[in-house]
């Protein structure tokens, strides 16, 4: 039996889009889609046996559902530029490569794969599609399969079943009832994969189900019957075409034109020469006598485009023009130049990293793609050139750096804001971080300048080790000749000048706005708190040291009692040994270690102590020794002397989520659900006169994931003013509102926590402490109670698919690199990853909202109070004891009126003499 390979190439497209980085060729132009499109195509051919084969793509222009349904596909945003430009450049290397391709107007790629599909099966073909798109499964049959090569997974009749819960023959009936968001399908409201699957299990097609929908009990019943009219129109949209007309298209109307070919190397090694592929390159010309041609560039420009695509937004200068400024008459000419300048890019080198201690050893500036220039003012080496006094300097350049009117452009500027405030210097007027930038427009990559240079602008920059050296030998900036600094420091200058400006057109809609009125306003916010510091009692931190030291020798004492010997509790090894082989514990379970051993990490120890007393008395000690070392050992030591605080440095551009890292000290991670944890807290005061305030979001991303699902009874819990985690449970375990138990509603909690992280019955079982099967009873129910959830979860991970990305309520893009994994674990990781980011993701655009409208608030009544930390989805502020009524009564207002959800948001207000006080 022969063999018909069909891809799904619009699919493949969107696929390597979203997959691959911001590859350029030599010339500039993008060509990641390209390298992704070959580098599939390859793995496709290596892995499927097949003797005929096309490569599909959508064509330019409507379609026929288009017609029938406006609004088909209205939502989706059009086609990303960068995505367009590659495609005739696509199409030329799939053909190149020996791929017959089909692109035909009036219907979508998916039509013309059933009809061919359809074809050869007739004609007694096997058929293999290669698609990750579901509405496929329509097409398989017993001689038709799929294959998702970004999962490794092949969907026969028996997998259909097995995903769908349905068979292939009633595919189009289960996505009729469903609805397809991605395709802006409507179905039946509320219907979700489990309802649709059990009314076609009952009544045994779509027109059984809309014959039996006046017997369909409840809300949903009633959504049905509402649909009635629509449910034909969406069963011919998800309907794919089996009938299309190809006789244009294939010589003789003859799929003996779809025989795979072989390649036209000399065609390829033009193109991979010319796109830069240089590995491609070498694979299609070593040993090959290849003929000479010309190295012209595939048209710009693609089959959805009139005119030819633009080029890059930045492209590299011709020539670099870098100036060391040493003079009086230098210096007055570049703050002219300055002045003269909308904006202009701005960068310090220092002393240090350390924001608050870091002095100035230089500024660089650039006011044009090219141009830069640098101003050593302390330097120190022998037969260093004279360099402008630094009091003179800042003096005279004070002006433009402390005006709001000319525009600063920086990488990280939060630090540069720091290094100038160190020198008395208030730095007003930043415009763009391209740090921030990248962070927004791409959360997953790396956002060092180094990195962002080669990926968007193709330069390889000189990296500050290779001019200072690592390690031990490293020296200071302030040791580097001025000639080398100014390459060194004049080159970032300008490479974020030509970053702000590559970042700009793609920070336009709903992107714009996080950067805009998100990320940059919280990075200003972030500075004060950061300048601000907060207040801790050294005495009794070294208080809390000695008691917790006392008490590690106590459980030290107790554990060589259990043990039967002395041992080193820290030792994994000497541990492994107690447990594994004195104590003759069942490994049976256990982990085994890279070495050959039995792991002896928290998780399980976790699941020893459940019947063993050692382990539970090793963990005590390790949360112990933790807290003693990180916190209670370490704080007194990171105390300023000039102000008595501490100052940590919050890095906004890290999570992909948007939460913010705290480091030098983190007082994100305090563990305060231990005793001794909280107590930690109670170090953190205010100073004389003050209080500490802190203002907390209540269950936060419980309410985004009502809002998110619009799930009817979430909404009316919120609504109601009750306790969710108690409604849950009288839901659940259905009992009435005032005959939950405490152990109900702990059940409940962790129900509602663990599932919006992706928790399963096993986790939930471990949890809670009971049987796998009970778990699942309880997810099941919970499932059938708030069906919506499930119904947003499902969504989810297809548009995750999908686009390779989900979004946080206000637009924040976070990217799932790993969404399409073969791994199945890593896919699985992306998944629960994919439910949680956007609540995750929303609950820190809020977080920072909340914080940039207190911060407001605050400098407009011109009060003396301050905010000192921000902690996951908590405020704390030190608060004058003359303001705490007026603060305490404006915070909930504040928090609360930052966004608008279909719940409403509560914050919960505490104050006292200590953060741990203010809980």
């Amino acid at each position: 039996m022969k063999t018909l390979l069909l891809i799904d190439g619009s699919s493949y497209l969107y696929r390597a889009f979203h997959a691959m980085p911001d590859l350029r060729s030599p010339d500039g132009l993008p060509t990641g889609v390209i390298y992704g499109m070959v580098t599939m195509l390859r793995r496709l051919e290596k892995e499927v046996q097949f003797d005929y084969s096309a490569c599909i793509f959508d064509a330019k222009g409507k379609t026929f559902r288009d017609e029938m349904y406006p609004d088909y596909k209205a939502q989706r945003p059009p086609m990303p530029e960068e995505l367009a430009s590659q495609i005739t450049a696509v199409h030329e290397v799939v053909q190149a490569s020996g791929w017959p391709m089909l692109v035909v107007g009036g219907v979508e790629a998916d039509d013309v794969i059933g009809t061919l599909a359809s074809r050869a099966e007739a004609e007694g073909m096997k058929v293999i599609i290669s698609t990750g798109d579901k509405d496929m499964s329509q097409l398989v049959s017993p001689s038709v399969s799929l294959v998702n090569t970004m999962t490794n997974e092949m969907l026969d009749e028996a997998g259909v079943k097995e995903k769908f819960g349905v068979p292939p023959s009633l595919i189009v009936d289960y996505l009729t009832l469903i609805g397809d968001k991605v395709d802006n399908v409507p179905g039946v409201d509320k219907c979700g994969p489990k309802t649709a699957v059990k009314w076609l299990e009952a009544y045994g097609s779509l027109d059984g189900v809309m014959a039996a929908a006046d017997s369909v009990s409840g809300k949903v019943g009633e959504n049905l019957r509402q649909a009635l009219d629509w449910l034909p129109t969406g069963r011919r949209l998800i309907t794919i075409r089996r009938d299309v007309d190809l006789a244009e298209h294939l010589t003789d109307d003859n799929l003996e034109a779809l025989r795979h070919r072989a390649r036209d190397l000399a065609h390829l090694a033009v193109l991979f020469k010319d796109f830069g592929f240089r590995t491609f390159y070498r694979e299609v010309t070593e040993g090959q006598d290849l003929p000479d041609a010309p190295l012209a560039r595939p048209a710009a420009g693609d089959l959805f485009h009139d005119e030819p695509a633009p080029g890059p937004v930045t492209a590299p200068p011709p020539e670099r023009r870098y100036e060391t400024v040493l003079d009086e008459a230098a210096l007055d000419a570049w703050i002219a130049r300055l002045m003269a300048a909308p904006v202009a890019a701005v960068d310090t080198e220092t002393t240090s990293l350390d924001h608050m201690s870091a002095k100035l050893v230089g500024i660089s500036f650039s006011i044009e793609p090219g141009v830069a220039a640098y101003l050593p003012l302390a330097h120190h080496y022998p037969g260093v050139p004279e360099q402008l006094p630094m009091a003179r300097v800042l003096e005279k350049l004070r002006p433009w750096l402390e005006s709001e009117t000319h525009g600063k452009i920086g990488q990280n500027l939060k630090y540069d804001r720091h290094v100038f405030a160190n020198h008395g210097i208030a730095l007003r007027g930043v415009v763009d971080d391209t740090m921030l930038a990248s962070y927004v427009v791409e959360s997953h990559e790396r956002h060092n300048m180094d990195d962002l240079a080669r990926r968007h602008l193709g330069e390889t920059t000189v990296t500050y080790e290779e001019i200072c050296g690592k390690g031990a030998k490293q020296i200071g900036f302030d040791a580097v000749d001025i000639d080398t600094a100014t390459r060194y420091a004049a080159e970032d200058a300008d490479i974020t000048l030509r970053l702000a400006h590559f970042f700009a057109p793609r920070l336009e809609g709903r992107l714009g706005e996080v950067y805009r009125d998100i990320e940059l306003p919280a990075a200003d916010v972030l500075f004060d708190m950061e300048r601000e510091g907060v207040l801790i009692d050294r005495q009794q931190l070294v208080q809390q040291s000695h008691e917790l030291g006392a008490a590690m020798l106590s459980l030290e004492s107790k554990a060589y009692e259990l043990a039967g010997q002395p041992f080193n509790l820290n030792s994994p090894k000497q541990l492994q040994e107690i447990l594994f082989g004195k104590l003759g514990i069942d490994t049976r379970g256990v982990r085994k270690t890279a070495t050959g051993g039995f792991s002896t990490d928290e998780e399980v120890l976790e699941k020893l102590a459940l019947d063993h007393p050692l382990p539970k008395l090793i963990l005590e000690y390790r949360g112990l020794a933790k807290l003693k070392s990180t916190y209670t050992d370490k704080l007194p030591q990171l105390i300023r002397q000039d102000t008595g605080r501490v100052h940590t440095n919050y890095a906004q551009a890290v999570a992909i989520t948007g939460r913010l890292a705290s480091s030098d000290p983190n007082l994100q991670n305090i563990p305060v659900r231990t005793a001794e944890g909280r107590r930690v807290r109670e170090a953190f005061i205010a100073r004389p006169g003050f209080c500490i305030v802190s203002a907390d979001y209540s269950q936060i991303e419980l309410r985004i994931m009502a809002h998110l699902s619009e799930d009817p009874g979430m909404l009316a819990a919120f609504a109601g003013g009750e306790d969710i985690h108690r409604a849950t449970a009288a839901e659940v375990f259905g009992a009435g509102l005032d005959e939950v138990t405490p152990d109900q509603r702990r059940s409940a909690k962790a129900i509602n926590f663990g599932l919006i992280y992706g928790m399963g019955a096993f986790g939930l079982a471990s949890q809670l402490g009971i049987e796998r099967a009970a778990a699942q009873q309880y997810i099941d129910r919970y499932f059938m109670r708030y069906p919506g959830v499930a119904d947003y979860m499902q969504r989810t991970r297809e548009m995750a698919r999908e686009k390779g990305y989900v979004e946080t309520v206000f637009g924040r893009r976070l990217y799932l690199p790993e969404i399409r994994q073969s791994n199945p674990a890593r896919r699985a990781g992306a998944e629960r990853a994919a439910i949680n980011a956007p609540m995750q993701g929303t609950a820190a655009d809020l977080i920072k909202l909340a914080m940039i409208a207190v911060q407001r608030w605050i400098r407009q009544e011109n009060l003396a109070s301050r905010l000192v930390m921000q902690v996951h989805d908590e405020l704390v502020l030190e608060v004058a004891e003359s303001e705490l009524a007026t603060v305490r009564e404006a915070l909930p207002t504040l928090m609360a009126s930052v966004a608008e959800l279909k719940v409403p948001l509560l914050a919960e207000v505490g104050s006292g003499a200590s953060w741990e006080a203010a809980h």
